[in-house]
């Protein structure tokens, strides 16, 4: 009984993720959710999360918002920092990538609910491509995308490069596939100064928190293949909101928003 009960279910939840209609009856179950109702005000484009409060803020918008909440909440402060940018950019016509994306992230079905359906989520982890509502999972190596050159309105990045990403092979990727114009969000693990982190492992690469000196450079990497900064940045970090006690880590997380201001010269894959 528990098997055919399974079989019926997953059957069902094929068909609703077949159709936009579907996907949002769906989203509506799964998280008890029946926004938007109304728009964010999360303008820290660029921030590092400082406080817990900071943290709060953004979860109670959320909740607020009455759209998914990412499992882990402090998550949802770089996220919907990425959505109120978006948001404010951009229109419903907007071609939206989510670098790293997995199943479980918000931005995607977060833009949906606003009306966004040109949608895509590309991480190595996905073995198939898989479409839920107009949201599309593909097998996608983020320095390497496919992507034809500047095809893209946005490309949000979050929680990924601190996994053993080439810096300078991402955004040299995205120089090629965003448009002029068009804009990056990058957000990651972070603190001020050096926080040990050897012998730790997740993901199958050594876990990485990137230091103010660190993002500068990354900056630098990202400016001299035609970004820059959407707002200042004050790198200075407070307290360690973040608890990955798996680990034994504490940390926080850093946002960087950035327009793409030049034409890119880079026109295949690398």
């Amino acid at each position: 009984m528990k098997v055919l009960y399974k079989i019926i279910r997953t059957t069902i939840i094929k068909y609703l993720e077949s159709s936009d209609v579907g996907f949002l009856i769906l989203l509506r179950i799964k998280y008890k959710c029946l926004g938007p109702h109304g728009y964010p005000e999360a303008p820290w484009y660029n921030a590092v999360l400082k406080t817990q409060s900071e943290a709060d803020d953004a979860s109670g918008q959320v909740a607020k918002l009455s759209i998914p909440s990412i499992s882990d909440p402090v998550k949802n402060w770089d996220s919907i920092a990425a959505l109120d940018l978006i948001l404010n950019n951009t229109d419903k016509n907007a071609k939206i990538f989510d670098a790293g994306g997995e199943m479980y992230s918000v931005i995607l079905p977060w833009l949906f609910l606003y009306g966004y359906r040109d949608l895509i989520a590309g991480n190595l982890i996905f073995d198939k491509t898989v479409r839920k509502g107009p949201i599309i999972y593909k097998h996608t190596d983020i320095t390497k995308t496919g992507f034809e050159s500047e095809s893209l309105d946005v490309v949000t990045c979050l929680s990924v490069i601190e996994h053993g990403v080439d810096l300078r092979l991402y955004f040299a990727e995205m120089s090629r596939i965003i448009k002029h114009q068009g804009i990056l969000i990058t957000s990651a693990d972070y603190f001020e100064t050096a926080i040990d982190t050897s012998g730790k492992v997740a993901y199958g690469v050594p876990i990485h928190i990137f230091t103010k000196e660190e993002m500068t450079n990354a900056i630098k990497i990202a400016e001299d293949v035609g970004f820059e900064l959407i707002s200042t940045l004050d790198m200075s970090s407070e307290d360690k909101v973040v608890n990955l006690k798996k680990y034994s880590l504490e940390y926080t997380f850093i946002i960087v928003s950035m327009r793409k201001v030049a034409k890119s010269t880079i026109c295949t894959n690398l």
